[in-house]
């Protein structure tokens, strides 16, 4: 049994006074079996004071205990090394096939989505672990609980001046009403959340863990997702819908997190499909989310190789993240 209390100097003092409660209670039992003495009465009065001194400070948390029990993120290690960043032609061509099978028309193609995509090529990261799924309502909550930041929602003004083909009234199966996530989903991947609101949980669980947490970059997401032998997907090079949660065979909404999904190389879920996510851009308007969502079909903007573009500052219902922290 875990037992708290409000800081971490009382908590020795907690500590301490356990033991010379123990010690206490121990002498005063000799007193007892061998016969009255001037000190029984003080080794009473001393065990006393030390008993109530831990029934008083065992309720009380710290705000850092109390987020911790549901911020515990699940991380899984990757090297420093070379992977495959990238795609060539076969591999655009691959996605824009898919694409045109799963809609019916070339779209895509003619907008030259995955033209712009780095070429095939050998790139480097240093070591890191990276969560292994996205973060949920539920991790997310203790953030809000914690603070005054604002909980994932948006209004229908700033939702139409995006410009998104989704309507309002979407967004509203995924919006927070009084700071606490809508029912059901506490363990799907919170959306509505900007940039800057990804950085804030980031800079707040750093602070409460004590261990720096960070959006990945491009390439330490790319080479979480794909691994180092450059895959289309994250569990190969074929496309599989029941391997992901997308608009091919799901739902048409989020999923539990990890419900759906094959792992990728170094076992990380729902890099595929699920919800987009934020990495790390610091000196730019915009970021590239990556992944594609539970919205697209034949999964062409699903591969790591695909970039998407969005400003900083939009909360979208396709968008999430995940975490990184240096490996020590």
């Amino acid at each position: 049994m875990m037992l708290y209390v409000e800081a971490p100097g009382l908590r020795v003092l907690f500590l301490s006074a356990l033991c010379l409660r123990a010690l206490c209670l121990r002498t005063l039992c000799l007193r007892t079996a061998c016969g009255s003495s001037p000190c029984s009465k003080t080794a009473r009065a001393i065990a006393l004071t030390l008993f109530c001194l831990t029934v008083i400070l065992v309720p009380f948390k710290t705000h850092a205990d109390k987020a911790l029990e549901h911020t515990d993120l699940a991380t899984v290690a990757v090297e420093a090394g070379r992977f495959i960043r990238g795609s060539d032609s076969r591999e655009r061509e691959y996605a824009y096939q898919l694409d045109q099978l799963a809609y019916g028309h070339d779209r895509t193609r003619t907008g030259k989505w995955y033209d712009s995509e780095p070429d095939r090529e050998q790139a480097y990261t240093e070591a890191f672990r990276i969560t292994v799924t996205p973060v949920t309502n539920q991790q997310y909550l203790q953030f809000i609980k914690a603070t005054s930041h604002p909980a994932p929602q948006v209004s229908e003004s700033e939702w139409k001046s995006y410009g998104l083909i989704h309507p309002y009234s979407r967004t509203r199966r995924f919006a927070w009403i009084d700071r606490i996530p809508p029912a059901g989903r506490h363990n799907h991947p919170v959306v509505l959340v900007s940039y800057h609101d990804v950085i804030a949980y980031a800079e707040w669980l750093s602070k409460v863990t004590g261990q720096q947490w960070r959006l990945p970059t491009e390439n330490e997401w790319v080479k979480a997702a794909r691994g180092t032998d450059g895959n289309i997907f994250p569990w190969g090079d074929q496309f599989d819908p029941e391997k992901l949660n997308s608009h091919d065979a799901g739902p048409f909404d989020t999923v539990a997190v990890g419900s759906v999904s094959a792992p990728s190389p170094y076992g990380i879920l729902d890099a595929a499909g699920q919800v987009f996510e934020w990495t790390s851009a610091p000196t730019f308007k915009s970021a590239w989310v990556k992944g594609g969502s539970w919205d697209d079909s034949g999964c062409g903007v699903c591969r790591p190789a695909a970039r998407h573009s969005r400003p900083k500052h939009l909360k979208h219902i396709l968008v999430g993240f995940r975490l990184v922290t240096d490996e020590s």
